[in-house]
């Protein structure tokens, strides 16, 4: 190349033409030796099937599955098992795989070259996703793709059996578990209950209920209790009275008894009684028993008229003290059960008083537990529909009317080799040995300075050209050039045959011959 010259059309053509032989020779050898290697390269088939991804037969809104994960994740799963050593292993030895491979190599690289041969498409759209698998046999590519559908297949339906086993036996041992919690704070609250009977906040309004009874029995109890003392003074007074003048003493009770009748008296605090209290109260019945005993002594011992004081004789006096006597003694046991009866029912009170005061410590324990046992029960509850909708699903799934996989598309044998793409590799071959004398031919041309036309020596020299000598070669000069060109072609055409049987070694595919 001549630094500072321009170029024309004509001058590219004039190098091309004179670097012909660098165009040409890479292409041919390039060529030759695409065409042997490609020859040489065993015919690879693939064999695919297409499996479709079937929803459960049963709705959803039904029957919910308890396989909720992706159709993507579960795919990844069942690949990673089904692409294991020992599964692979075991196609291999059945189907009789690799042999060559197998003589000289350990099971472990021809596992790896299998698993290199199997390809699983994901999904497309959820729906169906595609295996294959390539082999120099056309008929092994079919049965090799089948057995891994058929596996796929089973491994679908394993899986989620498993699965679905799995979570029913955990939900199965969830809801033992709180069964189990639930019986024992059953057993803790009941327990509570029968310790804190009484003081209960359910119990809150029965137990006022018996305090207002109770202080109102006590406001009649005491009533009735003064009546009996003040009746006791006056029994006292007349007995005094008697010991002290007995005639006068005998017709001042008899007069006092005519002016206040004890009967009538009687019947008024036995109405009073009977307004406020029950038919059964002891108050009631006592009061009913003095009446009837006031009505017994008013039958056997009528009354007088109103007259002259007749002597009274001693009989009388005696019988009237006697008859005293006894109705203090039958008081005095009165006043006794009253006053009894007075602190039973204080104790009543002041017991029933504690209950109230201690409803509300009570009411927030009580809150605790019972807040606590609805928590339980409600987990409770909602594991056991868990379960029933676990144990549903799992017998989908042994019915086998689940989601499944389903050979839509099954594995045919292959027509036509899916590899090598020889017309493909010869006219790469033929486009990398253009691309290489191209280049050849532009380096050689920018080294080349010499000068091969007119105008070349003009730019070159700026003196006029007298005249202008073709090459005239002598006949050793000739061969010599021939001889050159021919161990240049000899050259270039051993080193490419040379890298295309090292390419075809490396790749294992000449080991056959040797």
């Amino acid at each position: 190349m001549i630094p500072g010259q321009k170029y024309t059309p004509q001058d590219v053509i004039d190098a091309v033409w004179r670097r012909k032989w660098l165009l040409i020779c890479p292409v041919i050898l390039f060529g030759i030796a695409a065409f042997l290697v490609t020859r040489s390269l065993p015919n690879l088939y693939r064999s695919e099937t297409l499996i479709l991804v079937v929803p459960q037969r049963v709705p959803e809104s039904y029957i919910r599955s308890t396989v909720t994960s992706r159709i993507e994740d579960r795919l990844r799963s069942i690949s990673e098992q089904i692409l294991s050593r020992s599964v692979l292993e075991r196609i291999i030895l059945e189907f009789n795989l690799y042999s060559e491979q197998r003589q000289h190599a350990p099971m472990e690289d021809v596992v790896v070259r299998m698993r290199k041969d199997i390809e699983v498409e994901p999904p497309i759209k959820d729906d169906t996703f595609r295996i294959s698998y390539v082999s120099g046999d056309p008929v092994i590519a079919q049965k090799v793709v089948a057995r891994l559908a058929g596996m796929f297949i089973d491994g679908n339906v394993r899986d989620r059996q498993v699965l679905a086993e799995g979570t029913n036996q955990f939900l199965e041992s969830q809801l033992e578990d709180a069964r189990q919690r639930l019986i024992e704070h059953e057993r803790k609250l009941e327990e509570y209950r029968r310790h804190y009977i009484g003081e209960l906040p359910s119990q809150l309004q029965s137990n006022l209920q018996v305090i207002q009874t109770t202080q109102m029995q006590l406001q009649s109890l005491s009533e009735s209790l003064n009546r009996d003392r003040d009746r006791r003074l006056v029994l006292e007074k007349s007995m005094a009275d008697m010991r002290a003048d007995p005639v006068t003493a005998a017709v001042t009770a008899e007069a006092a008894e005519h002016a206040v009748d004890p009967l009538e008296a009687a019947r008024t605090e036995l109405a009073a009684l009977q307004r406020r209290l029950k038919p059964t109260h002891p108050d009631v019945i006592a009061a009913k028993k003095r009446v009837a005993e006031l009505e017994a002594a008013r039958v056997v011992l009528p009354g007088t008229e109103a007259g002259p004081a007749p002597p009274v004789p001693d009989s009388i006096v005696v019988r009237r003290m006697h008859e005293t006597q006894t109705e203090i003694d039958k008081l005095d046991r009165q006043i006794a059960s009253k006053d009894a009866d007075m602190v039973r029912l204080r104790g009543l009170v002041s017991d029933y008083q504690r209950r109230v005061e201690a409803v509300p410590t009570r009411e927030s324990e009580m809150a605790e537990l019972t807040r606590d046992y609805e928590t339980l029960q409600k987990t409770y509850q909602s594991l056991l529909a868990k379960k029933e909708d676990s144990n549903i699903a799992a017998n989908l799934e042994k019915q086998q009317i689940g989601e499944q996989f389903k050979v839509l598309d099954p594995a045919r044998v292959p027509e036509r080799p899916f590899s090598p793409k020889r017309l493909q590799l010869n006219l790469m071959a033929v486009g990398v040995g253009l691309l290489l004398g191209v280049a050849l031919g532009a380096l050689i041309e920018y080294r080349d300075t010499s000068l091969r036309t007119e105008s070349q020596l003009l730019e070159a020299f700026k003196i006029p050209v007298l005249a202008v000598l073709p090459v005239m070669e002598s006949l050793r000069e000739k061969r010599r050039r021939r001889l050159r060109v021919a161990l240049t072609a000899t050259a270039a055409f051993l080193a490419t045959a040379g890298a295309a049987a090292g390419a075809a070694w490396r790749l294992g595919l000449l080991k056959r011959w040797f």
